[in-house]
């Protein structure tokens, strides 16, 4: 069956369109057509307005809708999460989990692994440590931090399925290391880390391609010490992570980021856990007892603790608080992610052969549709 959508204006993954309608059939993207020379038959949506664009595409998700992976690293563990984002436009996603215990570790790849091809939308995993920067660990616990060894490289790179991120801090993980991971198609991304300029731009030149969530839990940028967020805003090949929800990240320090990266070097992620999606407001992370208040997510001791977003939410402000112009938003929460994780062929975009992963939003953002694989969803 022929699909035909209308009365909204598109958005490519790169730029709007108007006055014309997406078609697709049989779960895929076939074209973009002008209005007036659309196909007569098939189902004929005309969606009154707003936005359609490509399902948003999240590299960092640690949980959501009162689920955490760290703490279900199984197969309904990412359903669950999967599920709950789905609802809020978000339909491609990578479960991320934070350095915890080898058995977890285990068990969160084998069932990433099982995942593809069961659960629609997870497309690969997230690794956010343990191989980090005992000074820079943010929330993660100190008794699992380690360096990466050869052999978990090659037990990485043989649970490798899917799309695949590994965090790590050059401390931890030699540049050999990083070029044999990246040689197998992991994408590594430098976070969690205290170190120079000079070490960071050796990371990236062995093959390192992203910045887990720029600014926070890394060394900062000095007019004479750059460190990392030097390093990772001034190399033309980094793709920056951002956290948008005004508590991560000053908006005066995103601004300089986008000015200094653009759209398609800057890649939205929620960072989200538990509360996100519709979760309760206090959630159990690794024993600790991790509370939302306002719109902050913090331990005990006042440690910043994940977030309490989804991506549409960055998105929002990102182009509410920050400015951003529209399609530039979007940009950074569909295409350049995707192209991060090497999947743009697939999803990010409204192109020929993508599958038919979309997001309707209104003119003021909020979700009114939300398609995966050319069937409609349930939506917040």
């Amino acid at each position: 069956m022929i699909d035909i959508y209308t009365g909204a204006r598109l958005f490519d993954g790169e730029r709007m369109i108007a006055g014309s309608a997406l078609i697709c059939e049989e779960g895929r993207i076939v074209a973009i057509t002008p209005h007036a020379q659309r196909p007569s038959g098939g189902r004929q949506r005309d969606l009154g307005g707003g936005v359609l664009a490509p399902g948003l595409v999240d590299w960092q998700v640690n949980g959501g809708g009162g689920v955490l992976f760290n703490e279900t690293p199984d197969v309904e563990g990412i359903a669950a999460i999967v599920a709950a984002h789905r609802r809020f436009g978000t339909t491609s996603l990578l479960p991320t989990l934070i350095t915890d215990a080898p058995e977890i570790l285990r068990a969160g790849l084998a069932a990433a692994r099982e995942a593809q091809g069961r659960v629609a939308g997870a497309v690969g995993i997230h690794v956010e440590g343990p191989f980090i920067d005992p000074r820079r660990k943010g929330a993660h616990p100190a008794q699992f931090i380690r360096p990466m060894q050869s052999a978990d490289a090659e037990a990485l790179i043989a649970a490798k399925s899917g799309a695949m991120v590994v965090t790590l801090a050059p401390c931890a993980a030699s540049n050999d290391l990083i070029a044999q991971l990246t040689r197998a198609g992991i994408v590594v991304s430098l976070g969690h880390a205290e170190c120079g300029f000079d070490e960071a731009r050796a990371a990236f030149d062995a093959g390192a391609a992203a910045a887990t969530h720029v600014f926070n839990a890394m060394s900062q940028l000095g007019h004479r010490l750059p460190g990392l967020v030097g390093a990772a805003l001034s190399d033309e090949r980094v793709v920056c992570g951002l956290i948008a929800d005004g508590c991560h990240v000053h908006d005066a320090a995103m601004r300089i980021a986008l000015a200094a990266k653009g759209a398609a070097r800057i890649a939205l992620v929620s960072d989200a856990m538990p509360p996100a999606a519709g979760g309760p407001d206090t959630f159990e992370l690794q024993g600790r007892r991790i509370r939302r208040v306002g719109g902050k997510l913090t331990s005990e001791d006042g440690t910043l603790a994940g977030a309490a977003i989804t991506l549409i939410e960055a998105v929002r402000y990102a182009v509410g608080a920050l400015g951003v112009a529209l399609a530039d938003a979007l940009r950074m929460a569909t295409l350049t992610p995707a192209r991060l994780l090497r999947l743009d062929h697939q999803i990010g975009r409204l192109r020929a052969g993508c599958r038919a992963d979309l997001l309707h939003l209104s003119d003021d953002l909020d979700v009114r549709a939300v398609w995966v694989g050319g069937e409609e969803s349930g939506q917040a």
